[in-house]
């Protein structure tokens, strides 16, 4: 298993980056994890779009799902150019009917509902679902290949909930989006402090930390983190890739 961290901002993405987007696979299988702004042109660095088979959104805001038309008009040009012959799959939840059923473009993708509490088979992954602690319906997914398991939190806010969700997970791909002394206008993130306390009590082996802010000092993140949990972690990158062995 690998991933490939394609966009790791929150909010908007910086010159030549993207916002949230992450590239999963194993065995052949390309899974691109939510598909934020900048994440169509970023991917193209790693993996043609012809080669992804799936797509699985975490939830509907702009940071995480921006350039999901960009790709549809990208499947349709490939139906028509005869590079793909069905349509591609898009995961995520339908609690807001209008954002699910526009996954839906004619017969070039298709919307695939997903819901916490619950497991689906996606390539070589069982994947299941636990509702984050975030503004808008928002779901962490971790993903199970038999060998390792991978937990991405996407957008939340401390929830007791997510420490059993990522237990001893072998990798824990968790957003920090504010600082500690912003925690009382963290709508729905993780601070430093949060983000170490959630790896460390969750015992995950290895921890990314993504879905960075645009202001202040990265590495100061990092410090407080790490004073906190005790196993490996670092900065999330673009073209930082971790394999799973």
């Amino acid at each position: 298993m690998k991933l490939t961290i394609i966009g790791c901002w929150g909010a908007y993405p910086p010159a030549n980056e993207a916002t949230s987007a992450y590239l999963l696979e194993k065995d052949g299988f390309r899974l691109l994890i939510d598909c934020g702004s900048g994440a169509i042109s970023q991917i193209q660095n790693f993996v043609d779009l012809s080669e992804l088979d799936a797509l699985i959104v975490s939830h509907y805001h702009h940071d995480h799902k921006a350039d999901i038309g960009c790709l549809q008009y990208n499947m349709f040009l490939q139906r028509i150019g005869g590079l793909r012959s069905s349509a591609f799959p898009i995961y995520g939840h339908c609690k807001e009917p209008e954002q699910f059923s526009a996954l839906n473009y004619m017969n070039y993708t298709e919307g695939r509902e997903i819901t916490a509490h619950t497991s689906v088979v996606i390539g070589p992954w069982t994947v299941t679902f636990c509702e984050t602690n975030h503004p808008s319906y928002c779901l962490a997914m971790r993903f199970d290949d038999g060998e390792h398991t991978f937990v991405y939190t996407a957008d939340t806010h401390w929830t007791d909930d997510m420490v059993h969700f990522c237990s001893d997970c072998d990798l824990l791909l968790s957003e920090c989006s504010v600082y500690d002394h912003d925690v009382s206008v963290s709508s729905g993130h993780l601070t430093p402090e949060l983000t170490g306390k959630l790896a460390q009590q969750s015992r995950a082996r290895q921890l990314i930390i993504t879905h960075l802010p645009h202001y202040g000092a990265h590495e100061d993140i990092l410090q407080r983190v790490t004073a906190i949990y005790s196993g490996p972690a670092q900065l999330a990158a673009k073209g930082s890739v971790i394999y799973f062995a």
